[in-house]
């Protein structure tokens, strides 16, 4: 798949130099970012679901009750 994208001159020097200085080409580059910026946001969105659960119901367990209910201690 081809897709194309259209920068000013500034951002183009920009993008090329730090794909140069990372030794990337800038296919590589923009693909490594993008797949960041979409596990960053299953991150956040998983964070925030996990955030809601716990507000919900706030029970904590330590490393030590977890082991035994586990039947590892």
């Amino acid at each position: 798949m081809t897709i194309s994208l259209r920068l000013n001159d500034e951002d183009t020097k920009l993008i090329k130099k730090y794909a140069e200085i990372n030794n990337v080409s800038i296919s590589e580059l923009f693909r490594q970012a993008v797949i960041e910026r979409i596990e960053d946001e299953i991150d956040l969105s998983a964070y925030k679901e996990s955030m809601n659960e716990y507000k919900a119901d706030p029970v904590t367990y330590s490393h030590e009750e977890v082991k035994k209910m586990l039947g590892l201690d």
